[in-house]
């Protein structure tokens, strides 16, 4: 078995998990979730879309995430796949530092927490993007790392949706050359929904008094380790398909 043929058989393995059906923690910490999240008012949730609107417009128009790193589309897959691993495991200690200082910071510091992780994600993503070949500055490619960003933190029938587009990406992105319409036509309100419910539990255990600091630190690693899986997974389909 050559190494192609031997992450085809990865990809199926993490497609089959991916879809398993949730467990007990997973269900549990959706129902406590929707529960605190219908106490909090409705200008809370207001805040969260802003915020989320915020950093996916830089995502979509800004310089700030675009990497300094090359784009490297002539690395093999196999040296691109151990690079990735390395890149990853970088960023999983940044987040889990802030999420241990912010967690160490009471709840004032949690609220800064939010948008300093997706930050941290979709700064990793830009970066991912260039190592395995894809330039940033296109526009199609922002749009696929959002895409990305969405699915690793999406319900399971939202979640099937994105993998089929991530599958097509090579028909797909011909809707996105330009940012005509991509930006206005976005559904908001899924986009942090879906984003909030995956992440509750674990981001609410970071403001319990003692333990603030460890949970913070373990969510924020968790939380990347899953974005990275996916994310990875995503671009090796797409080298896949196109070779």
């Amino acid at each position: 078995m050559n190494y192609e043929q031997k992450v085809r058989c990865e990809i199926a393995a993490w497609e089959r998990q991916f879809f398993n059906p949730p467990g007990w923690l997973e269900r549990t910490s959706k129902t406590i979730g929707k529960r605190i999240n219908a106490l909090i008012p409705a200008k809370v949730h207001d805040v969260i879309t802003t915020t989320i609107k915020s950093i996916v417009r830089t995502a979509l128009f800004g310089a700030e995430y675009t990497p300094q790193r090359p784009v490297q589309g002539t690395l093999h897959l196999e040296l691109t796949d151990q690079e990735a691993k390395r890149l990853l495991s970088l960023y999983q200690k940044i987040a889990t530092a802030e999420g241990a200082g912010t967690g160490a910071g009471g709840i004032v510091l949690n609220i800064v927490d939010f948008p300093a992780l997706i930050a941290i994600k979709m700064k990793f993503l830009f970066e991912l993007a260039h190592l395995y070949g894809y330039d940033t500055k296109h526009f199609s490619e922002r749009v696929f790392i959002l895409k990305v960003f969405q699915m690793a933190f999406s319900g399971p029938e939202q979640r099937a949706k994105l993998l089929d587009s991530i599958k097509h990406w090579d028909i797909e992105k011909e809707l996105w050359l330009s940012d005509t319409d991509y930006y206005k036509n976005m559904d908001w309100e899924t986009f942090q929904k879906e984003y909030r419910d995956t992440i509750d539990f674990r981001k609410m255990l970071q403001m319990v008094p003692g333990i603030g600091a460890v949970a913070g630190a373990w969510a924020n690693y968790t939380i990347l380790d899953e974005l990275g899986e996916a994310a990875t997974n995503a671009y090796r389909l797409r080298r896949l398909n196109e070779s």
